[in-house]
């Protein structure tokens, strides 16, 4: 854990250190001040706001419940400031709908806790984390510092991971590791379940898998009678994710998981690609799955497709059009992309998205949501 920084706090008139853990990449708190049970709701998220951390030493309940009652005063600020202004386009409401989510992920990371070596927490009433913990931190050598709102998101996805997510397709479930985009928006794997394979896989059984993340999309085409797939990531944590997922399922013969940028070596009859699908920067590593800064993966796919095909073979894109009603990417940008590429559209499959947050009204990206598209573009080369 030396590799880890420390932050600072003055505890009973001693200076005291320890290592600061955040998986969300935050950087360590300047000021840290201790707090316990007799903390009002109101102190701590002014001092949240104005950038001092609070180390509890209280009840572990009343620290989650002060930060319930932080997370209400954060949620009044935006109807606030909703109510003075209204963005003039669908790009601007995005932009600072992340700045919402980025001040308020600061403001209520602002609540610390202590952990001994072993996980555990050293606070009243305090849950058994530890599993939770070394699922998304790995081992650990000497006490920590980490925010209640990460070890909240470590348990939340430690439950995922316990749990599953049931996939229709394949008549069973999914089990997400921490880091890995859990696939709960099953539209996209019921696109690539239903699309017709390409007439060459009849003879030709190949398929690459781009950015596999928990390999649901290679289980499918391997259920779907694929007899060779080579899956990629570059992530430890999906690469891990998908081997274990498809032992699970008893793919591992068909499918063979390969840490690479994009492409592994050769060509296939059908490469099956569903990158990020909103062309802007994370603010953390945990959500590289959900945003492609500069279209990256977008197009690094698209430019060496052609060059992973076999003649005759299909590249299915598997995006939402999200970005496009953002103002973020326009459709003829897509397409031109793809024909710079030296590719054509051989056809297209459409769904709309039946996730919660389309009719969720007060999204303020609601419009936007309620009109999104997925598709998957079916590619092939453009023939000399």
């Amino acid at each position: 854990m030396s590799d880890y920084p420390v932050i600072h706090w003055n505890e009973k008139g001693e200076e005291k250190t320890a290592r600061w853990r955040s998986e969300s990449g935050t950087p360590p708190p300047k000021r840290v001040m201790i707090a316990d049970d007799r903390m009002t709701a109101d102190a701590a998220y002014r001092l949240a706001c104005e950038g001092t951390a609070l180390l509890w030493r209280g009840d572990f309940h009343n620290a989650r419940q002060l930060l319930q009652a932080m997370a209400r005063r954060a949620a009044e600020k935006p109807r606030k400031q909703k109510a003075k202004k209204t963005p003039a386009t669908p790009a601007q409401a995005f932009h600072l709908h992340r700045m919402a989510q980025s001040q308020r992920a600061r403001t209520l990371g602002m609540l610390l806790l202590p952990f001994d070596a072993d996980h555990s927490i050293p606070l009243r009433r305090a849950p058994d984390v530890s599993q939770a913990c070394t699922d998304a931190y790995g081992g650990a050598t000497e006490p920590y510092v980490a925010s209640l709102r990460e070890l909240q998101g470590l348990i939340g996805a430690y439950e995922w991971r316990k749990n599953g997510v049931e996939i229709p397709a394949l008549g069973a479930r999914i089990h997400p590791h921490y880091g890995v985009f859990a696939p709960t928006r099953g539209e996209y794997v019921d696109l690539v379940n239903e699309a017709p394979l390409p007439a060459l896989t009849a003879t030709r059984s190949i398929a690459f898998d781009i950015g596999t993340g928990t390999g649901v999309l290679s289980a499918v085409l391997a259920r779907r009678g694929i007899q060779r797939i080579i899956a990629t990531d570059q992530d430890r944590r999906a690469l891990d994710c998908a081997r274990e997922n498809l032992a699970r399922l008893g793919l591992t013969a068909q499918v063979e998981v390969v840490q690479a940028d994009l492409f592994p070596e050769g060509r296939a009859a059908l490469v099956v690609c569903n990158p990020p699908w909103v062309p802007a920067r994370p603010s953390s590593p945990l959500e590289h799955a959900v945003f492609d800064p500069d279209s990256r993966m977008l197009l690094g796919f698209l430019n060496g497709l052609a060059a992973h095909l076999e003649p005759g073979g299909e590249g299915w894109l598997i995006i939402s059009d999200l970005a496009e009603h953002l103002g973020l990417r326009t459709r003829a940008e897509l397409l031109a992309a793809i024909d710079a590429a030296g590719l054509e559209v051989a056809g297209r499959l459409d769904v709309k998205p039946h996730h919660p947050r389309v009719s969720d009204t007060s999204d303020p990206l609601h419009a936007a949501r309620a009109a999104e598209i997925t598709s998957l573009w079916r590619l092939t080369a453009k023939r000399d």
